[in-house]
Parts: C-alpha cells; sequence; structure tokens
C-alpha cells in the first residue's frame, strides 16, 4: 500500500478495536522507545508525521507507517495532537518553547511522555496552558518490549479535558491508562514508582547473594520466598538469578531489559523531586549511591539487576 492510500483512509479502527476518525499526530523523538510507539499509532489508524536527528530512526519509522518530517516544526504543523518522548527536561522544554508552541495549531493537544523532573513538565504544561493548548505529562512503564507490543502503562498528569483528549491516543499504544491527577504528577508517579523498583530490586539482589554464601540453593529459596512475606515482583517476575523463574535479562548476560543508566536517572530525578519537598527517602538514596557505583564499573549499559553480580564480588 503507498503512502498516500496507508494515510488517505478516513476511518479506522483504534487499539480497543471502535471505529475512530483519523487524526494527525506529530511524534518526536524515535529512540528506542518513541520508535515502536509511533508504530503502534500508526498501525491503529492515525496518521504519523515522525522527526528524529537520527536518520536510522525515521527510516525506521517510514517502513511501519509514518510520514518522514525535516524538522520537529514541520511535524507539527497541522497536527492534531504532538507527542514527544525525549531524553530529559531541557530538551522538552526547548523542543515546546523553540519549535511546538509556534507551529501548533489553535486547540491542537500535548502529550509528552518522556521521563523528565516534575519541575520541568509542570513549568511546560503551565506554559502550554498559558497559550490556549491542552497539555499532559504522560510518563511510560514497561520498557521496550511493552511499547513495540503496545502494552505500556501511562501515568498521565494534567487536567481532566486533556486528559479526556489524550486517553484514546496513550490506549492505542498502551494496556493501561491511568490519570494521576494534576500536571506533573504522571512524572510523580513514575520517579516514585521506580525508586520503589530500584530499591527493591537491590534488596532482592543481596538477599540471594546472601542465600547462596549461606548454601542456600537459588532454586530453592525462591521457590520459598516467592510464596512467602519476601515476595515482590524484582523476585517473581524479573528475578536476577540466571536459570531461576520467568525468563529475564539476567538468563542473556544482562543484555536487554532496563538499563542501569536508565534507572539511575529515574532515582537521581526522585531524589531531586524528594529534596524539593522535604521528603525522606533513606532507602532511595542508597539505592541511588549503589547503582552509581555499578554505572561507574562500565555496567550502565546492562541490565539493572546485574547489581548481583556486584554484591556478589564478581
Amino acid at each position: 500500500m503507498d503512502a498516500a492510500a496507508r494515510h488517505g483512509r478516513r476511518r479506522r479502527l483504534n487499539a480497543r478495536g471502535s471505529p475512530d476518525m483519523t487524526q494527525t499526530i506529530a511524534f518526536i523523538g524515535l529512540g528506542n522507545m518513541g520508535g515502536g510507539m509511533a508504530a503502534n499509532l500508526a498501525k491503529n489508524g492515525y496518521a504519523v508525521r515522525a522527526f528524529d536527528l537520527s536518520e536510522d530512526a525515521l527510516a525506521r519509522a517510514e517502513e511501519h507507517g509514518a510520514m518522514r518530517a525535516a524538522s520537529a516544526a514541520e511535524a507539527v504543523t497541522g497536527a492534531d495532537a504532538v507527542v514527544t518522548m525525549l531524553p530529559a527536561g531541557k530538551h522538552v522544554e526547548s523542543v515546546y518553547t523553540d519549535a511546538v508552541f509556534g507551529a501548533a495549531k489553535p486547540g491542537a493537544l500535548f502529550l509528552d511522555c518522556s521521563t523528565i523532573d516534575v519541575a520541568t513538565a509542570r513549568r511546560v504544561i503551565e506554559a502550554a496552558t498559558a497559550r490556549g493548548f491542552g497539555m499532559v505529562d504522560a510518563p511510560v512503564s514497561g520498557g521496550i518490549a511493552a511499547a513495540n507490543g503496545g502494552t505500556l502503562t501511562f501515568m498521565v498528569g494534567g487536567a481532566d479535558a486533556a486528559f479526556a483528549q489524550a486517553r484514546p491516543i496513550l490506549s492505542a499504544m498502551g494496556k493501561a491508562v491511568i490519570h494521576a491527577g494534576g500536571a506533573g504528577n504522571g512524572q510523580a508517579a513514575k520517579i516514585c514508582n521506580n525508586m520503589l523498583l530500584g530499591a527493591t530490586m537491590v534488596a532482592t539482589c543481596e538477599s540471594f547473594a546472601m542465600a547462596r554464601k549461606l548454601g542456600l540453593d537459588p532454586q530453592t529459596f525462591y521457590d520459598i520466598s516467592s510464596v512467602s512475606s519476601g515476595q515482590s515482583w524484582s523476585m517473581t517476575s524479573y528475578c536476577p538469578v540466571p536459570g531461576v523463574g520467568p525468563q529475564t535479562p539476567a538468563d542473556n548476560g544482562y543484555q536487554g531489559g532496563f538499563a542501569v543508566g536508565l534507572m539511575l536517572k529515574d532515582l537521581k530525578l526522585a531524589i531531586e523531586a524528594a529534596a524539593s519537598v522535604g521528603a525522606s527517602v533513606p532507602m532511595g538514596n542508597a539505592a541511588e549511591a549503589l547503582y552509581q557505583l555499578l554505572a561507574n564499573r562500565g555496567e550502565a549499559g546492562r541490565d539493572f539487576s546485574c547489581m548481583i553480580e556486584m554484591l556478589e564480588g564478581k
């Protein structure tokens, strides 16, 4: 099917299988997560105009049904909605200030799915609102596989009306779309969740390491603890020991999954947010320090469950 036929049909099926009039969505940021997300929007009937600084990322987006844009402003011009998936708060603020606000048509909806600091998220949404645009912060959970498979969880902050507009677009990319409250609350939920995950994984790793030194077989310890009070997602869904529990990155040399560097980024955001409101996070601080040590060992690109190797002295 050529591009005109692919994007010219006026009625498509959305992620829930019900008819949906085609909207044009600008998608800015086609990295490991954004590429799969943009592909799922195109798959579910949206006309996607994509932009990224990477030529390879743009080529992959075209292969999955998106239309190439030469710049962020070109992607945004005339679009009904704009989705951004960018590395950090400074990139989000720059893209919206320098390109999106000036090029977007009146009434366009903005959805920032990046994981950034709460303060920047609230500042950008406030600026968008002052210009008459609706906007939500909608960071994701689920990783690359979920982005490709359209099974992400979105934690969404923003006004009720903006959330109602954003929900069908997010549903085309995910399995769960949860309104966390006002502007910035999506980011708050994401960093609190990932601080909990990071600390829980450290505790899981050190428990398995200690069990092994005490002479317990890892599988036996798993069989006991997975049905006892020590059970956690880090153990039963993402066990850091190869060959124990469901298949995880531990079974692939700790490749793929959620990188140490990304966990460290989220923990730093959490510690920064905690300091800004005077929250006490001793476990979060300890986890951040340990993942920093792990990154300093050259492990930033491996899955965060490789923490067990450091704790075992490998």
